[in-house]
């Protein structure tokens, strides 16, 4: 099976693209490589419309080649879509001055946003990277429901996680090698959706 790496959507004109409606079905056609006659096929669309489509999606780079196959005494190019495609948040965000932002208490939800802004952004560009240079991408996720009693506690605990990521810093600063980036986050949980009963 053909790999299908992620695509970042990172202007607005390839965004605007893959979210038109036509264009969206042949995405999720493509999840599997298919070509403009297939395409035709399953999503009972003339295959000069398909091929249209698909040439503009080959171009902003959200399908690309898969291989060929020999039908009916012709040679069909295949195409695949990425296997996901993550919208960078900045597009829908009304741009502000990095440093107020950087300026902000640490407990604005407004620095929580910009901060989670950049992590979709920056991983999912250096994801894509990776992919091309069919390396993987070394990162790290830790959850945990954490309650507190009291406000007071959310206090204290905001102190203690604090001191211990300061601590850890200090411990792995290497003078040289691959930085990484740790970003500790805390907000409201919302509440998990009730399973489906038979």
């Amino acid at each position: 099976m053909t790999a299908r790496p992620s695509a970042l959507l990172d202007d607005l004109d390839t965004a605007l693209l893959a979210l038109a409606p036509v264009r969206r079905r042949i995405l999720a056609a493509l999840a599997e490589p298919a070509s403009a006659a297939g395409l035709s096929e399953q999503l009972g669309m003339p295959r000069q419309k398909i091929g249209y489509h698909l040439r503009a999606l080959e171009g902003a780079g959200l399908v690309r080649p898969a291989g060929e196959r020999r039908k009916r005494g012709f040679t069909e190019r295949l195409f695949v879509a990425a296997r996901d495609h993550v919208l960078d948040p900045a597009l829908m965000q009304t741009p502000s001055d990095p440093d107020a932002v950087d300026a902000q208490d640490r407990h604005a939800a407004d620095h929580l946003i910009s901060t989670a802004s950049t992590i979709v952004r920056d991983v999912a560009r250096m994801r894509q990277d990776a992919a091309a240079e069919g390396s993987r991408l070394l990162t790290l996720t830790v959850e945990a429901d954490v309650v507190f009693a009291v406000p007071a506690d959310f206090d204290a605990f905001t102190e203690e996680v604090s001191a211990a990521v300061a601590d850890l810093a200090r411990k792995y600063a290497a003078p040289s090698g691959r930085r990484y980036r740790l970003t500790a986050a805390a907000y409201p949980a919302t509440p998990k959706p009730a399973l489906a009963r038979n």
